[in-house]
């Protein structure tokens, strides 16, 4: 299996001079509600590097742009863009995330909005970023064609979401209660289509090396361990919390061979 040839890798005038390193150093990081990961937490960092990993392989697809990220959550992602993008625009629904992001990642220009109705002019961004959350939205079609409408001709949406196959297998409804509609990658790729967008590229996040070599260590699922301590509200031993606390973004690859086995799928969708 060969990883996809795609290379690793705002705001308000009055904001982007504060200086983001020292204000993020001062600012009281979001509670951990398991609707959105947040950086900074042993247990959460293996969620979060996985979350990771798709901002750092698409950020030269953000370069000298002008983005909006729908449902920008914690804010570390949007804020991760700001260092290559022209402008990022944040958007959530969340008012205390937006105040977080508004305080903590001021080259962010933090608005509060629904998705399925962005506050935002025609043809007026040229990428549109969507990672982690389309899961969670009731109407996926209606944000989808919002999407669309903002984004200028040859715009590009970035989309990723958890592989319903792999994620939640054998389940009929989705394992983690904040999902509404999870999707496998014809799904996926049906939405996008019917909200007029040409799919470009679907890939899949999937474990790397060290990550493989933790399945093998932690009975064949690296993922399962974490999820069944978590379940029992038991202390974590010591040898997990250590592995889950070691990973990194790199760990994980994106490729686009056995798509249906990825652990997340990962979208570049065109509007025409």
């Amino acid at each position: 299996m060969s990883e996809a040839v795609i290379p690793a890798a705002v705001g308000d005038p009055t904001s982007i001079a504060t200086d983001p390193r020292t204000t993020a150093d001062t600012v009281e990081p979001l509670p951990l509600t398991g609707e959105r990961t947040v950086p900074g937490i042993a247990e959460e960092n293996y969620w979060f590097r996985r979350h990771e990993i798709a901002y750092a392989r698409m950020l030269d697809r953000c370069a000298g742009k002008t983005v909006l990220e729908a449902g920008s959550g914690e804010g570390y992602g949007a804020d991760m863009i700001a260092e290559v993008a022209t402008e990022v625009i944040g958007l959530d629904y969340d008012s205390s995330a937006v105040e977080h992001v508004r305080a903590r990642y001021p080259r962010v220009r933090m608005l509060q909005g629904n998705l399925a109705a962005l506050p935002l002019e025609d043809a007026s961004v040229d990428v549109v970023v969507n990672f982690q959350v389309i899961e969670h939205l009731w109407d996926q079609s209606q944000f989808l064609r919002e999407c669309s409408r903002v984004l200028r001709p040859g715009g590009e949406l970035l989309i990723s979401t958890p592989n319903r196959i792999t994620f939640s297998p054998g389940r009929d409804t989705p394992l983690n209660p904040f999902h509404t509609r999870e999707l496998d990658a014809a799904e996926l790729t049906e939405l996008l289509v019917e909200a007029g967008f040409e799919v470009a590229r679907m890939i899949g996040v999937q474990h790397g090396p060290p990550l493989k070599e933790l399945d093998v260590k932690h009975g064949g699922s690296f993922i399962d361990a974490q999820i069944q301590r978590a379940l029992a509200g038991e202390p974590w031993p010591a040898d997990l919390m250590a592995d889950v606390a070691g990973v990194t973004a790199e760990d994980f690859v994106l490729v686009a061979e056995d798509i249906d086995a990825s652990l997340d799928l990962v979208a570049i969708a065109v509007r025409p």
